[in-house]
């Protein structure tokens, strides 16, 4: 009789043991998986990844755990474009997100992470599409400046960081803004055919008032590359 209980007991203790050891990848445990999603903002006809991008707020990201069918959560990334699936036990898990193609169709972009038992696992940078299909062709130009300081002039060089906005020929507002480069140089990418403006502020010396300057250009056929035939000269006060 002694030895039928103990053997159980023994049973018992078995059954109850090893589920838990042999427990997979899911919910109960005290690891994080984390990533971010950021929206490719100029995307090619083909897609090609740019590091144009910016950050996807308010996108719905999916988790599977290991190697189940359906996802078995999902969230939303903040304002900085990211997530994160808390009390996970350790194993595999996928992460995925939806992207648009141009044709409105929708495919789920996705990267894996291995969790150990209460560590974090960063996710490789999910980057998605919002099915807006761009053109191929570039403009470049270049912003030199003079600088002035409660109206004397403090020298002149390439205007670093200086901001330039383009818009298409007629309307108002711009559709991309860029900064210029160290050596004074900036462009826009992914063109369509068409006409368009860039432009970019100069300060007045006596009021600090900035008013803006134009150059035109016109984009006649995909692949063109255009450079703007004369550089900005503009005034900062600084």
């Amino acid at each position: 009789m002694r030895k039928t209980i103990v053997f159980l007991l023994v049973l018992v203790a078995m059954t109850l043991l090893f589920p838990a050891c042999n427990k997979g990848p899911g919910e109960g445990g005290s690891g994080t998986v984390r990533g971010y999603v950021k929206l490719v903002h100029h995307p090619d006809d083909d897609y090609t990844l740019t590091p144009d991008t910016m950050v996807a707020a308010k996108t719905d990201v999916f988790i599977i755990y290991g190697d189940e069918q359906f996802f078995g959560d999902d969230v939303e990334t903040n304002a900085d474009g990211m997530y994160q699936f808390e009390y996970l036990l350790p194993g595999n898990y996928t992460v995925f997100s939806y992207s648009t193609l141009p044709s409105g169709e929708k495919v789920a972009v996705s990267a894996s992470v291995d969790l150990t038992r209460g560590a974090v696992a960063q996710v490789p940078t999910l980057y998605i599409h919002d099915g807006k299909a761009y053109g191929t062709s570039i403009v470049k130009g270049r912003v030199h400046a003079a600088y002035y300081h409660n109206g004397s002039y403090r020298g002149e060089g390439w205007a670093c960081e200086h901001r330039v906005y383009i818009r298409r020929m007629g309307e108002d507002i711009p559709f991309d803004d860029t900064r210029v480069g160290p050596d004074g140089y900036f462009a826009f990418q992914k063109l369509q055919p068409g006409e368009y403006e860039v432009f970019t502020a100069s300060d007045d010396i006596a009021t600090e008032i900035p008013d803006f300057v134009f150059q035109s250009f016109t984009i006649d056929e995909a692949g063109q590359i255009c450079e703007l035939p004369e550089q900005f000269e503009v005034i900062i006060n600084v």
